[in-house]
């Protein structure tokens, strides 16, 4: 399910906005499935300890993830808030948007870009990956697309629209899109890196997957979304209610079928 304006990219208040409660952005967002770590992490034959640049690393879900499997890790992240938050578990992280971020010289075995990309202006983040990979690294854009219970989806879209009729988001069709709500942009991504050059074969991962929610859990997670990020808390508190109605109304527990998803390119 994609949360996203048109031209994410250009919504930088939104894009820098997450970090408003970084410790629950950490604690509700999900990890990214072990097979898809191991993929990345994998430098081939006789190869181990991958470098990686993380963009937009944020609270460093996916970066200790990666740590965890033997890899050096550099997050790039542009908000203070999720930069601190990330050092504190142990990650190295240079504070700037990846557009404008100096890898002095550096170069880099991986990039990965979890649930991140779509904030990088396309072609300027596009030429940068290209300049930042060793021939062989690999770039790796990938995101968790999943589908809530119609009415979960309805109640949120509503009380959305009536507390920000005038929100960038458009929330009405996500239902519409479930798990295959990230397919333009993965498709855009490609695109992107094909103009600039200098990758081999686009190719798709996907890693299909459950998460059962209580309403508490769903709740918790749920201000860390895109567009709630910035709701004054009288908005929120009234988003939070009606969903968590329709929560109640499905016996107070639900399980979203998730996908997460990547699309993937070795430098050339």
């Amino acid at each position: 399910m994609a949360i996203l304006p048109a031209q994410p990219h250009q919504h930088r208040q939104v894009a820098e906005s997450f970090g408003v409660d970084a410790e629950r952005y950490d604690r509700t967002r999900l990890p990214y499935p072990e097979a898809l770590i191991a993929r990345i992490a994998d430098g081939g034959p006789g190869r181990s300890g991958r470098s990686v640049v993380d963009v937009g690393c944020g609270t460093g879900i996916e970066a200790r993830q990666l740590l965890a499997a033997g890899c050096t890790v550099l997050g790039v992240e542009p908000d203070e808030r999720m930069a601190a938050f990330a050092r504190r578990s142990g990650i190295e992280v240079e504070e700037a948007t990846f557009e404008s971020w100096d890898p002095a010289g550096r170069r880099f075995d991986a990039l990965v870009a979890a649930t991140s990309w779509h904030w990088v202006d396309p072609i300027a983040g596009a030429t940068k990956a290209a300049a930042v990979l060793r021939p062989g690294g690999r770039f790796v854009a990938c995101c968790h697309a999943f589908e809530l219970p119609a009415e979960v989806a309805e109640a949120l879209a509503a009380s959305f629209a009536r507390v920000m009729p005038d929100a960038p988001f458009d929330l009405r069709g996500m239902q519409r899109r479930g798990l295959d709500g990230y397919q333009p942009l993965l498709t855009r991504i490609a695109a992107d890196l094909r103009e600039v050059g200098g990758f081999g074969e686009f190719k798709q991962w996907r890693y299909p997957w459950q998460k059962p929610y209580t309403r508490a859990e769903f709740l918790d997670q749920l201000p860390t979304f895109g567009g709630l990020t910035r709701l004054p808390a009288d908005k929120l508190t009234q988003v939070l209610t009606d969903v968590g109605a329709a929560v109640d109304a499905l016996g107070g527990t639900f399980t979203a079928p998730y996908a997460t998803v990547a699309v993937t390119a070795t430098r050339t």
